[in-house]
């Protein structure tokens, strides 16, 4: 089922509510009101509920959101009801840092292979994963993989995007710096930590 009208923030929201649901499964809890969701979220009753109406009935009036069904469906939604591989491609500190971040996992998301074009890095460990060659990417979908996390340098990550959407990753997790060019049927999410955290200094 595909879902094309729904918007980008409600899509963008669905991480944090099943974050929600996933702990109320570890404490047990049976029920949740969307008032006592929107508190532990910091949201509005009111947009947790038009969030969820965009995929159907979830909850009963007066009873609330079945916790266990809730979280099942949500995970059907994002397709996270199975493991999603993701390749990644750079190798340095912060693609280091990635590897061995637990917490892809609580979402069943898995860095399931890591590249580089560094002859010096290729064959070495991060964690349990062999780093890869860069020239090795094309193969990615006869392993399954349609995700990908780029973390190589500005110069490099045009070239690169290209070799991973040729090799049919349909989304992309952007570290990199600059603005790159990608179909409409790829989704690409840009993360600038140095930028948002530039941010800061203003409220200070």
């Amino acid at each position: 089922m595909k879902y094309r009208r729904i918007p980008d923030e409600t899509i963008q929201r669905l991480p944090m509510y099943l974050r929600a649901f996933s702990l109320l499964e570890g404490e047990k809890e049976l029920t949740v009101c969307s008032r006592q969701l929107a508190v532990r979220l910091g949201l509005n009753p009111h947009q947790i509920r038009k969030d969820l109406s965009y995929f159907g009935n979830f909850g009963r009036p007066g009873v609330g959101y079945p916790v266990q069904t809730t979280a099942r469906r949500i995970r059907h939604i994002l397709k996270l009801d199975k493991t999603q591989k993701t390749a990644l491609v750079g190798a340095g500190r912060l693609g280091t840092a990635l590897v061995a971040y637990p917490g892809f996992s609580s979402f069943n998301l898995e860095i399931a292979a890591v590249f580089d074009s560094d002859p010096k890095k290729i064959g070495k460990k991060i964690g349990h994963l062999t780093i890869e060659s860069a020239a090795r990417l094309a193969g990615l979908k006869k392993r399954n993989i349609h995700l990908a996390i780029l973390a190589v340098p500005a110069d490099a990550a045009q070239s690169v995007t290209d070799k991973l959407i040729k090799a049919g990753v349909r989304g992309l997790l952007n570290f990199s710096p600059g603005r790159l060019k990608v179909p409409a049927s790829v989704k690409k999410i840009d993360i600038d930590l140095a930028s948002q955290l530039s941010i800061l200094p203003y409220y200070l």
